[in-house]
């Protein structure tokens, strides 16, 4: 594909209720293509499995936003996000060297020894919320768990005081989402931004004064021994709050839709939860919440999988389409809880990898397996057409999930899930 080709838009009602199609589209035409998305930004995506694994390790690549050429920067001047928030210097925008020594101030944190033995305080929360609910009834699963449970795991994680965690507006949430200098929702983004700052700001001056061991602690530590930035500890705390807890709620909604899509496979899980770990791998790669990478770009123009990218041209890496490659998983656009292996990138490749990625992977187990035991007869309780799903450049999930349950088993019978007559 020629620089000068009309680019493809990468947003929509349609695009965010099922982007697998387009994603089948482009991958057919290539593996790199020029698009846009809806701030008037454009990139070069890269859809297919093995150029997507390839870019994720590309030494030429790097995450800096000084690396943007002066179009990218021009038009990211004109938004608070990504340029203009002190916010934005944490580990997904940075390069080595610092990006290894900020990295290893959240390893032991995050130790897969460490978080498994806290599966049990995990599945004491899930269980604690679900009590909340009646036996049988409708509620909506992101109000209702999806958008807490997470934040209470992390908030255990990470050091969180109550006070704090009771203090988080989930809006905030929202400052991922970025809009353009002409959307009239821009000066509620901006509110949101500054709310966060604040008060990310009052959480470091508690940390400071309270002391400790848990990580936030260490990490405004870490600021006092001058081995971080003001604006790298507070960039870091906002990718802890915010990345740290939101995709999961996106996965945990992504992963219930699907099995209530498929209620054969809801029903054969519920029946079995020792497919758990297989289950959440599976789902995982058939619809990540991480749809898109953060931005990339090359110190200097250079073929990308046989297209020839600009020097400061933006790069991304599609691993919802790169999941759906064929010549990499056998029936990709099939769900298998058996697929081995199932080398999925739903938690990216490389350096610049999630940290967090086996608490995500405890959270997904324990988050189905308790969803899937605690309210049986699980289905939705509106047309599937009717779900909004949100507006997010490179996130899936869908901010409201009614359902209902109770009253019936799981049958793996129905359009909407597992005996919808009943």
């Amino acid at each position: 594909m020629s620089p000068s080709s009309e680019p493809v838009e990468l947003y929509g009602p349609e695009y965010e209720r099922d982007p697998y199609p387009l994603y089948a589209a482009l991958r057919e035409r290539g593996p790199v293509h020029r698009v846009r998305f809806p701030s008037g930004e454009c990139a070069w995506l890269v859809t297919g499995y093995e150029a997507a694994h390839r870019t994720l390790t590309d030494p030429r690549l790097g995450k800096h936003h000084s690396r943007g050429d002066a179009a990218w920067r021009a038009l990211a001047s004109l938004m608070p996000e990504p340029q203009h928030s002190p916010l934005q210097v944490h580990l997904l925008h940075q390069d080595p060297p610092r990006h290894t020594a900020l990295r290893r101030l959240l390893t032991d944190a995050f130790a897969p020894q460490r978080v498994e033995a806290l599966r049990p305080r995990f599945q004491q929360m899930a269980e604690a919320l679900l009590d909340g609910l009646p036996e049988s009834g409708e509620a909506d699963l992101v109000e209702a768990f999806a958008a807490r449970f997470p934040f209470q795991v992390l908030a255990e994680v990470i050091g969180l005081p109550a006070e704090f965690a009771d203090r988080f507006d989930r809006d905030w949430g929202k400052v991922v989402q970025p809009v353009g200098p002409g959307d009239p929702g821009r000066p509620a983004y901006e509110a949101r931004l500054r709310g966060l700052e604040q008060y990310i700001a009052g959480l470091v001056r508690h940390k400071r004064a309270e002391g400790g061991g848990d990580l936030l602690a260490r990490l405004v530590a870490a600021r006092d021994a001058d081995r971080l930035g003001q604006e790298e500890l507070d960039s870091m705390v906002f990718q802890l709050l915010v990345a740290g807890q939101e995709p999961v709620t996106h996965q945990i909604t992504t992963a219930l839709l699907t099995l209530l899509r498929h209620p054969a496979h809801l029903a054969e899980l519920a029946a079995r939860p020792e497919l758990l770990p297989g289950a959440v791998e599976e789902l995982l790669r058939y619809d990540s919440a991480f749809e898109l990478t953060t931005w990339r770009f090359l110190a200097e123009d250079a073929e990308l999988h046989g297209t020839r990218v600009p020097a400061g041209d933006a790069v991304l890496v599609s691993l919802s389409a790169a999941h759906r490659d064929g010549r990499q998983f056998p029936d990709a656009d099939g769900l298998h809880f058996d697929r081995t292996p199932n080398p999925h990138l739903a938690f990216g490749h490389g350096i610049h990898s999630c940290p967090g990625a086996t608490l995500t992977r405890i959270e997904l187990q324990v988050a189905v397996g308790t969803l899937l035991r605690r309210l049986p007869g699980l289905r939705l309780a509106v047309p599937d057409p009717e779900l909004e799903w949100t507006p997010a450049v490179r996130a899936r999930g869908v901010g409201r999930l009614p359902v209902t349950y109770g009253g019936c088993p799981y049958t793996g019978a129905g359009a909407n899930g597992p005996d919808a007559a009943c």
